[in-house]
């Protein structure tokens, strides 16, 4: 008896909440999401608390947060509220990319940081990115948290011994990314492919116990693998 040819199955509908006190701002972000066939806006609040809430209920799988909000707290301290309180991820949508505000969303946990400015594509992007457990943030992000590090002490987050749990290729895979390299940059850099780099990357990951690359950057500096100065050109 032959078994019957199943169907194959669609992609799983990501769930996205907004979080943003500005109606119009709300309004324009779910339409760019409801166009996607795999994205859905499951909610929206108004405020922190508002978001905060609207997480531990409706278990979103990616919240879309604004920084500057009013009210009781804001969207820094709802992301590491959500963070601590559901299994959501959180991309930080802000019209600020200084680091006053970057490293103190990043610290709260968000998995993603992206300009308000940043077309509806890289939007929606951003959300697959982050739903697949990876970081992401903007360029011109990046390049501020990268340059952070070289004009300023950390603060000791991470202990460097973590890296004595790598093997030596993984040390020079993590220098690559603390310097700003894409799996893809790194492949060329070390010869070998894209899926070997992006294997190592996530071994670091998991034997040091980081969440994303972002903290791997932190680690890489703080542990002295990577110097100040040292960043990709």
């Amino acid at each position: 008896m032959h078994a019957l040819p199943t169907e194959p199955q669609p992609d799983p509908t990501i769930d996205v909440l907004l979080v943003d006190d500005q109606d119009l701002v709300r309004s324009g972000v779910a339409m760019i999401v409801e166009h996607e066939a795999d994205l859905h806006v499951v909610g929206q609040a108004r405020s922190g608390p508002d978001g905060v809430a609207a997480a531990v209920e409706l278990a979103p799988d990616v919240v879309l947060m604004d920084i500057s909000m009013p009210g009781e707290y804001d969207g820094i301290e709802a992301t590491r509220r959500i963070v601590e309180q559901t299994d959501c991820r959180v991309i930080v949508l802000t019209t600020f990319d200084d680091d006053e505000c970057v490293f103190p969303a990043l610290q709260a946990g968000a998995s993603g940081y992206l300009l308000k400015v940043s077309e509806g594509e890289a939007l929606v992007e951003a959300v697959r990115t982050v739903h697949r457990g990876q970081a992401l943030m903007s360029p011109d992000v990046t390049r501020t948290v990268l340059d952070h590090f070289t004009s300023r002490a950390t603060g000791g987050t991470f202990r460097p011994r973590l890296v004595d749990s790598l093997t030596a290729r993984e040390r020079d895979v993590l220098g690559l990314v603390a310097r700003g390299f894409s799996n893809a940059e790194i492949a060329a850099e070390l010869y070998v492919s894209e899926y070997t780099a992006k294997t190592h990357v996530s071994h670091i990951l998991t034997k040091t116990g980081l969440r994303d690359r972002v903290q791997a950057v932190s680690l890489a500096y703080e542990s002295g693998l990577v110097r100040p100065g040292e960043l990709a050109s």
